[in-house]
């Protein structure tokens, strides 16, 4: 255990017997002379020169799609070590969480003499573009090919951990009064008149200005459905609760997190919760909490912070509250659950209201993932939904939700793994 060193960004994790830990913030040169030396990405920019003056053998970069974003300081002083030493081995369950162009910097790392020109790839794989940005996709299965030509060993789930119990999703379309929608329909309104203006615009600077507005209305759309949907939401967590089961409810906004927590604490019922404000170093106890007590029933978690890194198999019941417009993120935070350790099917529950931002991001997730799936495995990539549950609130029609209680643990049929590969 002596041989091996943890790099920490700074004082205050906890001491695990036997690792040495030293810390970037501290003054003076860090000695990487562990035979197994752990840094976490953030700390990469930190001591790039050190690292680049030491001759590993092998790097491994576990999670590798933390490095998706070939302008990201992480990923500006991690391709240089990585593409230094003797082996490289990049890890990830899902290399890309959105679109092609995120594969690049990987690749880059693991190939730099075929994978050298990222807009020679962009506009080969990711259908052109403009001004750099490649947000598209194209030739799917030539870079698929390519890919598996050159560096890429692909491992489905369903390969690796057969006995693994199945993962089963549900969209439940919730009922909104008119109270709540009512602050959102304006806002469909506008955009579709932006969506004239648009195709009729006659010059660039037109339509990029109407664009960049279309984008901002996106976007509080998006803000102003998680307020519309809270009610209904909490409805539905009710009857959640009277399952009496272990449980992880995921959203994006913290206004929708704080109302889950606050609600969950007014019904007495114990929960941890994970979000970006929680600090690193009291995550993992949180979570052994979840795993070993009986009596903490609930995880809120925040889809980007909650759903990576973190095992949290003592509940088979995953909720999202809301979607994230990256399908990895999503794919991810579902994985929480649905991993090693975990003994029961797993139930997916996706909360959707029409007339939210959920019409939209249903679509873009779905087409996002059908890129991606053409990409990594050859072929098309959904997330399957066995069954469409629609009703409305629990307290506008209880009798049905009665199935629910009783699914709430109950085994499910088959579904195709959605876990993306490891480079």
């Amino acid at each position: 255990m002596e041989d091996i060193l943890v790099v920490l960004p700074q004082t205050g994790g906890s001491h695990k017997a036997g690792f040495r830990l030293v810390y970037s913030n501290t003054k003076g040169d860090i000695r990487l002379d562990g035979v197994f030396n752990v840094i976490s990405y953030d700390v990469v920019p930190k001591i790039q020169s050190t690292l680049l003056d030491s001759d590993f053998k092998i790097v491994i970069a576990d999670e590798s799609h933390f490095m998706k974003n070939g302008q990201a300081k992480r990923t500006i002083a991690s391709l240089p070590v990585l593409q230094k030493a003797k082996y490289a081995v990049l890890l990830s369950g899902t290399p890309a969480l959105s679109r092609p162009i995120e594969l690049f910097p990987q690749l880059q790392a693991l190939y730099p003499t075929v994978y050298k020109n990222v807009n020679e790839y962009g506009n080969r794989y990711c259908k052109g573009g403009f001004f750099g940005m490649f947000q598209g996709a194209s030739n799917h299965e030539e870079l698929h090919n390519l890919m598996k030509a050159t560096v890429m060993i692909r491992r489905l789930k369903k390969d690796v951990l057969s006995q693994l119990p199945v993962k089963r999703r549900q969209q439940v379309f919730l009922d909104l009064s008119e109270k709540d929608v009512k602050h959102v329909r304006p806002i469909f309104q506008e955009l579709e008149t932006l969506k004239i203006k648009i195709e009729s615009a006659d010059s660039k600077e037109m339509i990029d200005s109407l664009k960049f507005t279309q984008k901002n209305l996106i976007t509080k759309l998006y803000t102003d459905s998680a307020v519309a949907k809270t009610p209904a939401v909490l409805d539905f967590l009710g009857t959640i609760i009277e399952a009496d089961c272990k449980f992880l409810i995921f959203a994006h906004h913290q206004p929708l997190i704080d109302a889950i927590e606050q609600y969950l604490v007014k019904k007495k019922v114990k929960c941890i919760r994970i979000d970006g404000q929680t600090p690193v170093t009291t995550r993992q106890t949180l979570v052994t909490d979840f795993q070993n007590k009986d009596d903490i029933k609930a995880a809120v978690l925040s889809i980007k912070s909650g759903g990576y890194g973190l095992t949290l198999t003592a509940a088979s019941t995953v909720i999202f509250a809301e979607l994230s417009w990256t399908p990895g993120d999503i794919i991810q935070a579902e994985d929480r659950a649905h991993r090693i350790g975990q003994v029961s099917s797993v139930n997916v529950y996706y909360l959707l209201s029409h007339g939210t931002i959920d019409d939209f991001i249903w679509g873009a997730v779905q087409g996002k993932l059908e890129n991606l799936g053409q990409m990594l495995d050859g072929q098309e990539k959904t997330l399957d939904v066995s069954q469409i549950d629609s009703r409305p609130s629990p307290s506008k029609q209880q009798k049905t939700l009665d199935g629910f209680l009783k699914r709430c643990s109950t085994s499910t049929e088959d579904q195709p793994s959605t876990k993306h590969p490891r480079f």
